[in-house]
């Protein structure tokens, strides 16, 4: 849930470029790791040209490097490993607004699988899920940042997709990262939200801000008031 805006966009961007995309296609395609010779010979280009390319596509994190020997030899002789790439495992979301459906799709599975062994209430064990998760997200930023404050919490809310805005004492969260699903399923999404974000702030050790409901208009439901 991490990964910055900055590093998926220009990952997305990379693909812009029709002849790497065409790499790209090509290796994805593929079921064994592929050589530089046998990317070009596809995309009909010069060896340096699919070279320059796939190493582009591996520095954004879409395709994976791995040195193999081809020959089938081992031990002294058998030559060099061939440099291969194939498709990376990284998974690469971007919307406009941000949204995180992976993240709530993940909770609510969890809430429900650990509801069927214990008989708790489903929603119940999705509330206590939610805060914990904010609280090792929040636990994780203040790692970085020990002394926990408003700055801190703005940066963590914006990493992560709510746009924060700040409204005299209050932050406003200008957008929802569960929008659809709290639209046709607000009370329990909202309640999730709310449990997300205030185990966030214990998690950033911010005692002198709550988490509310507070439902506007263009807005995610939660606010952040003064204690």
């Amino acid at each position: 849930m991490g990964e910055s805006w900055d590093a998926r966009v220009s990952a997305v961007a990379a693909l812009d470029e029709p002849t790497r995309r065409r790499l790209y296609d090509f290796v994805a395609r593929q079921a064994a790791p592929v050589s530089r010779d046998e990317a070009a010979a596809a995309a009909d280009l010069a060896r340096t040209t699919a070279a320059f390319h796939l190493d582009k596509l591996a520095e954004e994190g879409l395709l994976e490097v791995v040195h193999e020997r081809r020959t089938g030899r081992s031990g002294p002789g058998a030559g060099r490993p061939s440099k291969l790439y194939r498709r990376s495992g990284r998974q690469i979301d971007v919307s406009l607004p941000d949204r995180r459906y992976e993240l709530a799709g993940h909770l609510l599975a969890a809430a429900l699988q650990e509801a069927d062994g214990t008989g708790e209430s489903p929603r119940s064990v999705l509330a206590k899920r939610a805060r914990e998760l904010g609280h090792d997200l929040g636990e994780t930023a203040r790692a970085a940042e020990p002394e926990g404050s408003r700055d801190a919490v703005l940066r963590v809310l914006e990493s992560y997709g709510f746009e924060p805005r700040a409204a005299d004492t209050a932050i406003v969260l200008g957008n929802c990262p569960f929008h659809s699903l709290a639209k046709r399923h607000t009370e329990l999404v909202c309640g999730m939200n709310v449990c997300l974000i205030d185990g966030l702030l214990h998690g950033l050790a911010v005692t002198d801000l709550t988490a509310g409901l507070h439902p506007e208009p263009d807005h995610c439901c939660v606010r952040v008031d003064p204690a």
